[in-house]
């Protein structure tokens, strides 16, 4: 009779319940609400298997002195993210080979939009301080980085910070990140319709943008490896993404191009994403410290909405050519999901708004920005 008590059933917690209901739900909201599919289901995947007990997949190498007893899960959690931050970074390539700056060079103004919605990155920062000043958690300058990362809405820029500054809050603060920008067409539209008049959310923009010419294109992520000198700790992830870019607007190699925009960055997503629900055991998760990373990280979340508004609306005011300041809530770095919500509340207030190549700019250039902050917190930090 010593079958039952060798079987994970035996050693199984509420607490392990709790989470892999949770995985569950993530895997619910990934296929019938198709919210974030592609990251969300193999996230909850993740937490399921992180909280079977007596599996050993979390068993790390360097927890074991015969590599053969590492688990599956432990060795893509080490090699991948925690000793070599390789897996985020490798996303970056491939979101560079996805990404076209046409709407941002075309628009530069949208620079000012995606450095406008950080704001919320900066309000987390000074949060988690805050809450750790006054003894309600133990959060430091390395932990409260890590959670601001959070308001960037940029879940491979939130893992590789945290990775790096904080690792026990990798799990909460990448799926709190990817739960947010999934969340992104619930959480902005209230933002947009409390800070700006109907007045202002029917102006009409023209909706073709200026061609921009294949030298500018090619030019751009050349300028970016500069960015790299000015913010050294940014270089892994801008200079990864100015790699895939320009191998996209090169034209002269295609297959890797296609490569990097699908097969290659759809592996990395995967183990990635399945790295991500590991890391959140019941024993990590099941602490107040989840509940005010949540907390902090919807308010840097809505924070950088805000910030990306009211510059939209300074914006407005200024422009000598017709502007929607809800343009500004594209400045969030949620590609494309941002882009999109600027685009329906346009419709939503005028039906000849188009405002969706207007709305990429900004939203791209949130995804720089994303990244120079979190290079700014590594150089100060580490």
């Amino acid at each position: 009779m010593e079958f039952p008590f060798q079987t994970g059933f035996h050693d199984i917690t509420w607490q392990h319940i709790v989470m892999i209901c949770i995985g569950l739900g993530f895997i619910y909201l990934a296929i019938a609400k198709k919210w974030e599919p592609y990251e969300l289901l193999p996230i909850g995947a993740g937490i399921i298997l992180a909280n079977l007990p007596l599996t050993g997949l979390l068993i790390s190498p360097n927890e074991v002195t015969d590599p053969g007893q590492a688990g599956i899960l432990g060795i893509l959690r080490y090699y991948g993210i925690f000793q070599y931050p390789v897996l985020p970074v490798m996303i970056f390539l491939g979101l560079g080979a996805m990404t076209d700056f046409s709407p941002l060079l075309a628009n530069p103004k949208g620079f000012l939009l995606g450095a406008a919605a950080q704001v919320g990155i900066f309000f987390a920062f000074g949060g988690a301080l805050l809450l750790g000043y006054w003894g309600i958690s133990d959060f430091g300058l390395k932990e409260a980085s890590a959670i601001a990362i959070i308001g960037g809405a940029d879940g491979p820029t939130t893992i590789y910070a945290t990775a790096i500054l904080a690792p026990d809050l990798l799990g909460i603060t990448a799926a709190t990140a990817y739960s947010y920008m999934a969340m992104v067409s619930l959480i902005q539209p209230p933002i947009i319709r409390a800070l700006t008049t109907e007045k202002e959310r029917k102006i009409h923009m023209e909706p073709q943008l200026r061609e921009v010419s294949k030298l500018e294109l090619i030019m751009f992520p050349i300028l970016l490896f500069g960015v790299c000198l000015i913010v050294p700790r940014a270089a892994p992830l801008v200079g990864m993404f100015a790699v895939g870019n320009l191998l996209r607007t090169s034209g002269v190699v295609e297959r890797l191009s296609q490569t990097a925009q699908t097969a290659f960055i759809d592996v990395v997503t995967v183990i990635l994403m399945l790295c991500i629900g590991a890391s959140m055991p019941a024993e990590l998760v099941m602490r107040k410290e989840t509940l005010i990373i949540l907390a902090l990280g919807f308010l840097a979340f809505s924070f950088s909405t805000i910030g990306g508004v009211l510059m939209g609306k300074l914006m407005s005011k200024v422009s000598k050519t017709p502007f929607n300041p809800i343009l500004g809530a594209a400045g969030v770095s949620a590609v494309p999901m941002a882009a999109r919500v600027a685009h329906h509340e346009g419709q939503r207030a005028n039906p000849r708004n188009f405002l969706l190549l207007h709305a990429m700019g900004p939203n791209v250039a949130g995804v720089v920005g994303s990244a120079v902050v979190a290079g700014v917190f590594l150089g100060m930090l580490t």
